[in-house]
């Protein structure tokens, strides 16, 4: 049978879903993993000038910003971040979870939107404010533990668990869960726990035009289709990825004055809640089967990263 290209290119991005889907599917739930109260740095490392160590190594005994220029340099899964800013960890609308991993760094852009982002949430819906979950390391980067993606500081999990009216304690944020908002059978969410807020939430984010992405589980982008009303257009951005059962991830677009930011492809205009999200709920990818040959991709070196990089992961 003689397929035409778009046909081709059609199978070939099911299929890049679908070992991605595998992959997922088949690691720990990193966003929900519990943090330690007494954190221990890394020791250093033997040869950090060696090329072949990974760079999430380097990246990752980073404590603090490159004191430089805030800009973003790369792509979001494969760069780098120079001039963060760390979110507080407690705002008026806003906590910070997982205060061990020190993921709260982001550029400016993306602090400025996710403090004024938190703050808007309370008055459009019930919640007193957000929690915040992983933004980006000291100076981005590969993660030791983790995201593919977060490496430019314009990337922000946000529970899809409201903000509790009382600061947490250091020890609550590094061992408390949010709350999994997908049935068991992984086909709808779970009506026990989602609520007419989150889509609220959801919607806030969406329509934020510095918002380039909101990636959540394929089950409550179905909920958000079946159950939001008037205008619609902003479920286009709105895109199921594997796991995000626990949280919403919000992308902004490349900021102006980072010209060495690589930014995505739009996505589709359509609100994709039909056949494509239909996909998501079959069963060669909620049950995979086992790819023998499947071996996990080499690490990113220092060399796969923006030249930038090496003077980012330096500056003193």
């Amino acid at each position: 049978m003689t397929r035409s290209p778009a046909a081709v290119a059609a199978l070939i991005a099911k299929l890049a879903l679908a070992a991605l889907v595998s992959a997922a599917l088949a690691a720990p739930a990193f966003a929900q993993d519990r943090g330690t109260v007494n954190p221990r740095p890394l020791p250093p490392l033997a040869n950090p000038n060696d090329p072949s160590v990974p760079a999430k190594e380097i990246f990752g005994r980073a404590t603090g910003a490159a004191p430089m220029e805030a800009r973003a340099f790369g792509f979001y899964s494969r760069g780098c971040l120079a001039g963060a800013t760390a979110l507080s960890v407690n705002g008026d609308a806003w906590q910070v979870m997982r205060l061990s991993r020190n993921r709260m760094w982001g550029h400016p852009e993306m602090i400025s939107f996710l403090e004024r982002f938190a703050r808007q949430v309370p008055r459009l819906s019930s919640w007193p404010g957000i929690l915040v979950g992983d933004i980006s390391q000291p100076r981005g980067g590969p993660m030791i533990t983790g995201h593919a993606s977060h490496q430019i500081g314009l990337d922000a999990d946000i529970w899809l668990t409201p903000m509790p009216r009382r600061p947490l304690t250091h020890e609550e944020r590094e061992v408390t869960s949010a709350v999994n908002m997908v049935r068991t059978d992984r086909l709808d969410i779970e009506p026990s726990t989602w609520t007419a807020e989150h889509l609220k939430v959801i919607r806030a984010a969406a329509t934020d035009p510095r918002v380039e992405r909101v990636l959540v589980n394929a089950a409550i982008k179905k909920a958000l289709c079946r159950e939001a009303t008037g205008n619609r257009s902003w479920l286009a951005k709105v895109r199921p990825v594997p796991g995000h059962n626990y949280h919403m991830h919000i992308r902004i677009t490349c900021p102006a004055g980072s010209a060495a930011c690589r930014p995505q492809d739009p996505p589709p205009s359509a609100e994709g809640c039909g056949a494509e999200l239909d996909w998501w709920f079959t069963d060669e990818v909620l049950n995979p089967r086992p790819n023998p040959n499947w071996r996990p991709p080499p690490p990113i070196t220092m060399a796969g990263l923006p030249d930038a990089c090496r003077q980012v992961v330096v500056a003193r």
